[in-house]
This record gives C-alpha cells, sequence and structure tokens, in this order.
C-alpha cells in the first residue's frame, strides 16, 4: 500500500521536522539565558550551575541541530541532556510514566534527537550530504 505522500519527500521532512525540534530546543536556551520569549523564574541564570549547563547545551545544540550543521554530534549531546533531565527532575515528581511526572515533553526531546543523532539531518542542511544516508 501506497503512503499518503511521496517517498520522496522523507528527506525533506525529516529536515523539517529537525529544524521544528532544534528550533523548540533552542528557544527552551534562550528562556533560560535571555529570559526570552518567556522569563525563567528567579533572580537569572548562574551559569555555573546545571541549569547554566542546560542553557549552554539548549543555546549551541539547538542551533546546530536547527540549521543543519554537526547534526549527529549536536543532536546525540542534546538527547544525553534530556535523559539526564528526565531522571534527575521529572522521575523524582512521579515515577516512570511521562504523564504522571511531566515529563512528556523531556522524553519526546530526547528520543528525537537520538534519532537524529542515528539518521542524520535529512536532505535540507549545512551537513554535507555524504553524511546523510537517506541523501542517496
Amino acid at each position: 500500500m501506497a503512503g499518503i505522500l511521496p517517498a520522496t519527500w522523507a528527506g525533506p521532512m525529516m529536515s523539517l521536522m529537525r529544524f521544528v525540534f532544534g528550533f523548540l530546543f533552542l528557544l527552551h536556551g534562550t528562556s533560560k539565558a535571555f529570559n526570552w520569549p518567556t522569563a525563567m523564574p528567579g533572580d537569572g541564570i548562574n551559569w555555573m550551575s546545571m541549569v547554566g549547563a542546560a542553557a549552554v547545551i539548549e543555546l549551541v545544540c539547538g542551533a546546530l541541530i536547527m540549521v543543519g550543521y554537526q547534526t549527529r554530534i549536536a543532536a546525540f549531546i542534546a538527547s544525553g541532556e534530556m535523559a539526564v533531565a528526565y531522571w534527575m527532575m521529572h522521575f523524582p515528581r512521579g515515577g516512570l510514566w511521562p504523564t504522571n511526572n511531566g515529563g512528556e515533553p523531556v522524553a519526546l526531546f530526547c528520543f528525537a534527537f537520538l534519532f537524529f543523532a542515528a539518521a542524520g539531518p535529512g536532505t535540507i542542511a549545512l551537513d554535507k550530504p555524504h553524511s546523510d544516508p537517506s541523501a542517496h
């Protein structure tokens, strides 16, 4: 049975998904670092804290993932940050299930980034096409 969309759209759609996830991740970093577009609670960021480290990862990796440059490495690091966030911040709040502990966005980010670490950026990216098996 044929899909609803042509198979040739897979690479560009993967690139669009990568762009959206990277952009949303970047927004988490800008909220932590610059209180934009949403201010974080507290008196500002302590760059030498876990929140500061998370902001740096979200800013740098979010931007890299968004434009598709060094996608596999950036996505692997971002996925790791989200795994740590899940187990350190969400699991203690409500156990294993993301619907109980508020960790659904974190789990989605974690596994989407793990996918990009394995699959590459898609066909529209700054990474060289030979780094993306779906581009051939």
